[in-house]
């Protein structure tokens, strides 16, 4: 430095302000979150949090049998209904982990994916100088000419990734890998987990699934919009004006049981139509079963569940009379002892006032298989050999013209405690047994019939889900039974006054997999040789 240079200024220390500090927390939060440690924890508690939605009934699927689960556990139940545990697939908790796992897997498969394609395009590394210091060497002194070992290397190294070069001295090596499928394996399975992922989500836009109740005697049911559903759950995008369309016609329905009254099979012989069958009216026949869903205009039908329906017929004192078929909701699953409600309008009235005093009301149970003990009605089997309901007879208003919606499985309470619909009769009653009220109106009960509960699906992305997850087992079996290894060859002129080439290999496995060791022996023996071992030499 000279006396007219002026000293360099000093560097300002380093300064951690709030910003730096903010900035600094953010990266180190995106790079804990992009690793692939964290994408296998999120991975793990994603399986972890679907345990639920395969344990515990979900709303969605089987309202009636989650709000009976809740009934039975009491607080226990009202408490997993407020952690929505009923609604595993939908809640706050499980869609946090979903998002979570999905910017996981975005944020570190980027970066691999770069590394891996220059890995690809970068050619094998130089052989080392000592080749003694690699966990696999063998070295040996041949007969045979430099060349002649070369082109033996380069016809039992067909198919590696290989490079040449030449040292001082004569000297010739080939660089040896192989084993880049188990990187293309493990890059395939993330990323196929990821479009798994995303097509789950897209799934959940476009995809819905409805309910419905259809009795067991030809009725039909036709996919023809959200009303003619007893329940629907639609997608995000979905809003019932464009589903596809296709009718299903109940003819029956059988159902088998064991000794002690399990069931075993449920079948339901159906027809159905879509596409051109719909203009044609034709009917095509299927057997539908509990896992053998029909599948039709893109979408499946499952047979959910099965119950009975009571049949009544009511006399008015005119002579008048009304057949009424409501389905009644099983109260115990095992033996179909079943509740509900059948609903009657008195006919010929038209004054409103009149008719909401005349409305009536058979509630109660029905036994499949009845036993009574003690006046009380209970059903000791699920199939229809006995059949017997205990009625209570309600009159008064039902509230149909309230315009208020009500459960057809039961009667507003609301009208009872009002005193507006009161009880006029009880009674038990086998089929084509009566009993008349006061005012001379007869109610007969005339017997039952099945009714089938039948779930349609549609999901437009079932089969990418297949294909990646397809893929994930492809990826998932290449990352597992590919072995990355290395090999190099030294191939050198003897020692001066010497005969001979003087042959090293040494070996690298990539990965800790049991089984290199035996592969790199036998693989140096060739180079050494210039011989290929069949299956039972040396055996």
């Amino acid at each position: 430095m000279t006396a007219t240079e002026a000293p360099p200024e000093p560097k300002k220390p380093y300064r951690a302000t709030p910003l730096r500090r903010v900035l600094a927390f953010l990266r180190n939060i995106w790079r804990g979150l992009t690793s692939m440690r964290t994408a296998l924890i999120l991975l793990f508690l994603l399986a972890l949090a679907a345990l639920p939605g395969a344990l515990l009934p979900q709303r969605a699927l089987n309202p009636d049998k989650t709000a009976q689960y809740i009934t039975d556990h009491g607080w226990w139940g009202t408490l997993l209904d407020r952690l929505q545990f009923f609604t595993v697939y939908s809640s706050v908790w499980f869609s946090a982990i979903y998002l979570l796992l999905m910017v996981s897997l975005v944020g570190c498969l980027l970066p691999r994916s770069f590394d891996y394609f220059r890995s690809m395009r970068a050619k094998p590394v130089l052989t080392p100088r000592n080749l003694s210091r690699m966990p696999h060497f063998r070295e040996a002194t041949v007969e045979r000419s430099p060349d002649e070992v070369l082109e033996s290397a380069r016809r039992r190294l067909k198919g590696w990734r290989t490079v040449e070069r030449e040292e001082d001295g004569g000297v010739r090596t080939i660089s040896a890998e192989r084993g880049y499928l188990r990187e293309t394996g493990n890059l395939i399975f993330h990323f196929a987990m990821l479009g798994l992922i995303i097509a789950f989500a897209l799934g959940k836009l476009y995809s819905y699934d409805g309910q419905v109740i259809v009795q067991a005697d030809g009725s039909q049911f036709c996919n023809s919009g959200v009303y003619a559903y007893d329940s629907f759950n639609p997608g995000l995008r979905v809003d019932g004006t464009q589903l596809d369309q296709f009718c299903v016609k109940v003819n029956d329905f059988s159902a088998e049981y064991t000794a002690a009254g399990e069931p075993v099979a449920y079948k339901s012989n159906i027809e159905y139509q879509s596409g051109e069958d719909l203009a044609n009216n034709t009917w095509k026949p299927y057997l539908l079963e509990v896992n053998s869903p029909l599948r039709t205009a893109g979408d499946r039908v499952y047979l959910l569940g099965n119950g009975y329906t009571p049949i009544f017929t009511v006399t008015y004192p005119n002579g008048e009379t009304r057949t009424q078929k409501t389905q009644w909701r099983p109260a115990d699953t095992t033996t179909q002892l079943s509740e509900g409600a059948t609903k009657f309008d008195p006919p010929g009235v038209t004054d409103a006032a009149e008719r909401r005093t005349k409305q009536l009301a058979i509630t109660g149970l029905f036994a499949p298989t009845a036993l009574v003990h003690g006046g009380v009605l209970t059903s000791t089997s699920a199939s229809m050999t006995n059949p017997m309901v205990a009625v209570d007879v309600l009159q008064g208003d039902l509230g149909l013209d309230s315009g208020k919606g009500q459960s057809i499985f039961e009667v507003d309470q609301s009208m009872v405690d009002d005193g507006r619909l009161k009880q006029v009769a009880r009674q038990n009653l086998a089929v084509g047994q009566s009993l008349t009220l006061a005012d001379g109106t007869k109610i007969t009960f005339d017997g039952a019939q099945r009714w089938v509960s039948l779930q349609v699906s549609h999901d437009p992305t079932q089969d990418y889900v297949l294909v990646f997850a397809v893929a994930m087992l492809l990826g998932l079996g290449a990352s597992l039974l590919v072995k990355r290894r290395r090999v190099w060859l030294r191939v050198s002129p003897a020692n001066e006054g010497g005969a001979g080439t003087v042959v090293a290999v040494g070996g690298l496995a990539r990965t800790d997999q049991a089984g290199y060791g035996e592969e790199f022996v036998r693989i140096a023996d060739e180079l050494v040789t210039g011989k290929r071992r069949t299956k039972n030499a040396g055996q």
